[in-house]
């Protein structure tokens, strides 16, 4: 006679839900898509504030019991003695051009497709095959260059100092500045690519050498490498931004690549170069931004702009020499369209103007 065995039942506590867990309560907002634990900049918060502002957590603001992981050596989150520039709100910056994830994937696809579909008419053309022979020399050893330059800020620069700031705000915006930076010396290796594959006899691979080893950019390399070492994120960021882009970065593309590629026939490398010198304009307002909050901040202003122009003395000098560097680029152009003294004038004469926004002095001369 055979017995069924009966089956075990396991005990188990049984979930008991008392509303206490956390989600369960209601508030007013609780099925709103907009958030409320911060002051918006005006009347209502835009999609960047939402997504941005106090997403990453900061005891100053919510942590109670301080952060939530460290580094080996003891030290905890984002330190603000990472930088010698002090701020009575870190979080008071928020990126004048409004950019998050969504934003930059849509905006360098954009920038992406236009470039694009300039080589592509250029080809369809054969634009390349009738520009002047000097401009030519210059594409292929100097215009590529600058892609090393580019590549460098945008990797070993722009990258540690957006880790390294203390808000989720502004490594935003430095880390998009970091992509654009990055795109856009892809940019450059790109098109060098197509020309190579275009015009018989262009060197594709020189720029290598050049960056390398050509005396006239040595210094331009020097001052990017020096850049890379510098572990206080501010420093690096302002020395880069305020003062190297201006002295160094806008006068090549600026004030000599925009101003002679045309005349040489070629309307494709104004292109390029101009989408790198819209992404420029646009880090370079989240630069101006954030070093203006520190020099007009109410309890350490007068220290930062102590610190700043200090930075100045430092940085000033070797950006000014890097852009002399850089001299005889102009002369191997068979159109004098512009001199060298002249695209320095407009260099000096805009970063003036940007020491004068920021209420900083430097008192040697240019």
């Amino acid at each position: 006679m055979s017995t069924t065995t009966p089956e075990k039942v396991r005990s188990v506590p049984k979930p008991v839900f008392t509303d206490a867990e956390a989600g369960a309560r209601e508030f007013p907002s609780s099925t709103s898509r907009h958030y409320n634990y911060f002051v918006p900049a005006r009347r209502r918060a835009t999609v960047y504030e939402d997504v941005t502002v106090d997403v990453q957590p900061d005891p100053e603001r919510h942590l109670s019991q301080g952060w939530l992981y460290g580094f080996a050596n003891g030290v905890g989150g984002y330190p603000h003695d990472w930088t010698k520039l002090k701020s009575s709100n870190w979080h008071e910056f928020l990126d004048p051009n409004e950019e998050w994830e969504q934003t930059i994937y849509r905006n360098n696809a954009n920038v992406v497709r236009q470039v694009q579909q300039t080589i592509a008419n250029a080809k369809a053309a054969g634009s390349f095959l009738t520009e002047n022979q000097s401009w030519l020399s210059v594409l292929e050893k100097h215009v590529s260059a600058l892609a090393h330059a580019e590549h460098g800020i945008g990797m070993y620069v722009y990258t540690a100092c957006q880790r390294d700031a203390p808000t989720n705000m502004i490594n935003n915006a430095i880390a998009v500045a970091a992509a654009h930076k990055l795109r856009f010396a892809q940019d450059l290796i790109l098109y060098n690519l197509e020309v190579s594959e275009q015009v018989p006899g262009f060197d594709g691979s020189i720029h290598k050498a050049v960056w390398q080893s050509d005396p006239a950019w040595q210094p331009t390399r020097e001052n990017v490498e020096q850049l890379t070492g510098t572990r206080d994120w501010a420093e690096a960021f302002f020395a880069t931004a305020i003062v190297f882009e201006p002295l160094v970065g806008e006068l090549f593309r600026s004030h000599l690549l925009m101003q002679v590629a045309a005349v040489h026939g070629d309307y494709v490398t104004p292109t390029v170069i101009g989408v790198g010198e819209a992404d420029v304009a646009r880090d370079q307002a989240g630069a101006r931004r954030l070093f203006s909050l520190l020099a007009n901040d109410p309890v350490h202003g007068a220290a930062n702009r102590a610190v700043m122009e200090g930075w100045l003395a430092s940085w000033v000098p070797r950006s000014i020499a890097a852009g002399r560097g850089l001299q005889p680029i102009w002369s191997q152009l068979s159109e004098k369209v512009v001199t060298f003294d002249e695209s320095a004038t407009r260099a000096k004469t805009r970063f003036t103007e940007l020491l004068t926004e920021l209420g900083l002095t430097y008192d040697k001369e240019l």
